[in-house]
């Protein structure tokens, strides 16, 4: 039971409050670490504003967030240490090759924070069009509505391998330990309100302010299964590298996204979320003839196959974007 009530108060910041309260005060929450302790707390509120508004206003349950939330209690116990074990292994490993270590300062951040989205970028991408590394990453993408538990729906081994490109992309560039722990946590922050569902932000473009960042609108375009949006805006919070290698999708007004991956399965079912990907890429390189079809399922994108009836997103959008100029 203790262990019980010490994720409960972890999960929704209540100890972390209490703490900070009683080694400084109000004053404890005017630093960054208050701050941040505080927007954790706030983000909180807002997720159970959302189920609550899912619940009792439209009438559809725990329907969009039962799975995401028994993913993150399955994470929680799975792996709650390797993500941190990671992270200390890469600084420990490429530290010595840095051709420098950036302090914290404003220049810092401003320069830790273009090339931390890139590393962001690499990992994305990469979780997109390499079949392995998309088992780790589709679970995030099974979910049928947008809400902040959507956050929590990962693969327990997704964030090794994220922390793995992001800290060792950072730390080759010259981004000190603290400078990127301070960035990681910023970044975490904006990761989560890029997740707020239509009924929370319904106008999620931002204004202006969605021509320089990473919006709602355009991760809940990220996160649809219309051709058009497939495999576009992977940057979280700075849109910069999308422009930059061509993957920059903003919403289109007569185009709802539309939530989930493209292949058949049950989105309200934790095994199906969690392990279907695994499950269909094992299926495929099983009756896939040779060794080399075996490792080009494995490699290559999702949707190849090896007797040329590809379904390839590219190939999706590519359509879609011939349709959208004619």
């Amino acid at each position: 039971m203790q262990t019980l009530w010490a994720e409960i108060t972890d999960f929704f910041r209540i100890q972390k409050i209490i703490d900070l309260y009683q080694k400084g005060g109000v004053e404890a929450f005017f630093n960054f670490e208050g701050v941040m302790t505080l927007l954790g707390f706030v983000i909180i509120l807002i997720l159970i504003y959302e189920l609550l508004i899912n619940a009792l206003v439209l009438k559809k349950g725990f329907r969009g967030f039962g799975v995401p939330i028994l993913v993150k209690i399955l994470n929680r116990i799975i792996g709650k240490f390797i993500q941190i074990g990671m992270f200390i292994f890469c600084v420990n490993t490429f530290k010595p090759f840095a051709f420098m270590q950036l302090p914290i300062s404003w220049y810092g951040v401003i320069y830790g924070y273009l090339v931390w989205e890139f590393g962001h970028f690499l990992y994305h991408y990469w979780g997109h069009k390499v079949r392995l590394f998309w088992c780790l990453h589709g679970q995030h993408h099974a979910p049928e509505e947008m809400n902040l538990s959507v956050n929590f729906a990962h693969f327990f081994l997704e964030g090794p391998y994220a922390t793995f490109i992001r800290t060792t992309t950072c730390i080759l560039l010259g981004l000190s330990p603290e400078l990127l722990l301070v960035i990681m946590a910023l970044d975490s922050f904006w990761g989560e309100v890029i997740h707020l569902s239509e009924h929370t932000l319904p106008d999620a473009r931002l204004g202006k302010l969605g021509k320089l960042i990473l919006t709602p609108s355009h991760h809940r375009v990220h996160h649809a299964r219309n051709p058009l949006y497939m495999d576009t805006n992977f940057c979280n919070f700075l849109n910069i590298w999308d422009r930059v290698f061509g993957t920059y999708q903003e919403e289109q007004p007569h185009i709802k996204p539309e939530y989930g991956v493209t292949r058949a399965y049950n989105s309200e079912r934790l095994w199906d979320v969690y392990m279907g990907e695994i499950v269909a890429l094992a299926r495929d390189v099983w009756h896939a003839p040779g060794l080399l079809n075996k490792l080009k399922y494995i490699f290559y994108p999702p949707g190849w196959s090896h007797t040329g009836e590809h379904k390839l997103a590219s190939t999706a959008r590519k359509k879609a974007l011939e349709e959208m100029r004619m």
